[in-house]
């Protein structure tokens, strides 16, 4: 059945009870705010007996949104890399995975040229470690890579649930961490892709979480806590880190004076082993105790942009026409000049439509109950975080959602503050708001329990036709690239596969080029072709291996078998 045939269905005399496709999706809503406002009481009941016992709590958090993004696996399965930054984190995550920080450079570096990737003086990711460790981890435990992500995810939205219980009660605290569930699990980009987010937000939680804790405990448990959360951020995002830690600075303050210098050292301490590893991890890369590998990447190929107070770098070594491409794209999205004052404003701007990212759309209407807080110091510094990060991270000429992970939970802190604000409103006496917040909750659930529902019975005409409708849902399906079949096409080869990519003149920036640590292990091997010459003696250095052409800008690619010279 094709889109066409599934619409006309929709029309009044052709199904049975004469309802428009808008009918049947208002009749729905109505059901499922109906049945949820006859069910509040029992439904209150069971969140408040889950709520009172955190360990079992933030067992279920984790394991469901993992439960729900598996259950889609027939129609949207294990998420199949694309670009740039899913392999760069896949090789990372591989060479962990081999118990190492960097690979030696290869000999014939200069056939395994990709953007974001090292080839001297190590072969090695450009990003930092924390991603590359879930994706590690789930290699090494389940076989598959994703699996880390996966259980990354499940471990934020658990640790949401333990940051907010710092702030709010605890059944406040459960509704935040199941809209975390519903934002950040099976349907998010955070689950879908290699890049993740959510090991950046799992270092927000900690430390946001541990904050509260400590101004009413100061126990070196929660100091520890916050050490590691922020040693957390240092692994994955260390700019934003720094950003963290100036947060955290002011919050010291309302940590009890006589315990103060207990809690920064224990913190202190706690921070030490991934301060460690990062220098560690820059040596084994770089070959210097300071420089990160994105730092020598921005040296060696002038990518990834510099801030936008700086000017754009220049290239130091040659580049492949593929680098030189994303090197002028990127030059043209940070201007190549130091931005402007008026430049900065602008683009700050731009971004504010990020924040969907973070909040359903009816939970606009409860933010502006946060604004009473503001007369309290600890809302104010709040917010100030938040200013943090969005300022700090507006020097970036790009922005994703993941760049601010960190401070994810406490757009969360607002949201349910905020909504918990509308609940306890009453006009004349009467409590009027707590239908109105029950009604925002359940348009939520509905929005998410639709696209859901439209991703677990749907088909690839139903995604095709709706996906232009959904918001910052970001789920993989089809192979709409060619990937899946040529993978198979490699996997029913009976020997080891050397694989030639030849891009095209209109090529635009989807790497193909996707070798692990142990390039001359693999059983493909994926290099740039040079040109027959240059090929001969890849061909020559890597004996009995099948040899083939792909032309990945073909539609559908052109996978060649080439006769062995």
């Amino acid at each position: 059945m094709n889109v066409y045939s599934i619409l006309r269905f929709f029309l009044p005399l052709r199904n049975p009870v004469g309802f428009t496709l808008a009918d049947v999706l208002e009749f729905g809503l109505a059901l499922f705010c109906l049945a949820g406002m006859l069910w509040r009481g029992k439904l209150a009941v069971g969140l408040r007996w889950l709520a009172e016992r955190p360990a079992a709590c933030m067992s279920v958090l984790v394991v469901l949104p993992v439960l729900l993004r598996l259950a889609l696996l027939r129609h949207n399965p294990v998420p199949v890399p694309q670009v740039s930054d899913d392999f760069s984190f896949l090789l990372l995550g591989d060479t962990l995975a081999h118990f190492r920080l960097a690979n030696p450079a290869h000999p014939m570096h200069r056939f395994f040229e990709s953007i974001f990737v090292l080839q001297e003086p190590s072969y090695s990711s450009i990003y930092p470690l924390g991603q590359g460790i879930v994706l590690a981890l789930g290699q090494l435990l389940a076989g598959e890579p994703w699996a880390g992500v996966a259980a990354s995810v499940g471990l934020f939205c658990s640790a949401c649930f333990w940051m907010l219980r710092g702030w709010v009660r605890p059944t406040v605290a459960l509704s935040g961490a199941l809209m975390a569930v519903m934002l950040f699990g099976p349907l998010n980009q955070w689950m879908n892709n290699y890049w993740g987010g959510a090991v950046s937000g799992i270092a927000g939680c900690l430390v946001f979480g541990a904050l509260p804790r400590l101004w009413r405990e100061s126990r070196a448990r929660e100091a520890a806590i916050l050490g590691v959360g922020l040693g957390l951020q240092v692994l994955s995002r260390p700019f934003e880190a720094m950003l963290l830690a100036i947060c955290i600075v002011p919050a010291a303050y309302w940590v009890p004076s006589g315990r103060r210098r207990r809690v920064a050292g224990v913190a202190l301490l706690s921070l030490v082993p991934a301060v460690a590893l990062t220098l560690a991890h820059n040596k084994a890369v770089t070959g210097e105790w300071a420089t990160l590998p994105y730092m020598l990447s921005r040296y060696q190929y002038g990518v990834p942009a510099a801030f936008t107070f700086q000017a754009m770098p220049e290239p130091h070594r040659a580049l492949t026409p593929e680098q030189e491409l994303d090197y002028r794209t990127q030059k043209a999205v940070h201007n190549g000049l130091p931005d402007s004052p008026a430049g900065y404003f602008a683009r700050l701007a731009t971004r504010f439509k990020f924040l969907r990212f973070f909040v359903f759309a009816p939970m606009y209407l409860v933010l502006p109950f946060c604004f009473p807080a503001l007369r309290r110091p600890k809302s104010v510094w709040l917010a100030g975080c938040l200013g943090v990060f969005a300022l700090g991270t507006n020097f970036y000429p790009y922005f994703y959602p993941h760049y601010v992970a960190a401070v994810a939970c406490l757009v969360l802190l607002a949201t349910m503050v905020g909504l918990d604000r509308l609940a306890s409103m009453r006009i004349r006496g009467f409590l009027v708001g707590a239908d109105a917040a029950r009604i925002l909750v359940l348009l939520c659930g509905a929005q998410f329990l639709f696209w859901y529902g439209l991703r677990i019975f749907g088909s690839d005409d139903i995604f095709i036709a709706s996906g232009p409708y959904e918001s910052w849902n970001y789920v993989n399906f089809g192979d709409a690239e060619g990937r899946v079949a040529v993978a198979r096409t490699l996997a029913a080869s009976p020997s080891p596969n050397l694989v030639f990519v030849r891009y095209s003149p209109r090529h635009l920036l989807r790497e193909w080029l996707q070798n692990g640590a142990d390039i001359d292990h693999s059983r493909t091997v994926w290099a740039l072709d040079l040109g027959p010459e240059e090929d001969r003696a890849l061909i020559a250095y890597y004996p009995g291996r099948n040899v083939w052409l792909l032309e990945p800008d073909s539609i559908p690619p052109r996978l060649t078998s080439l006769a062995k010279p």
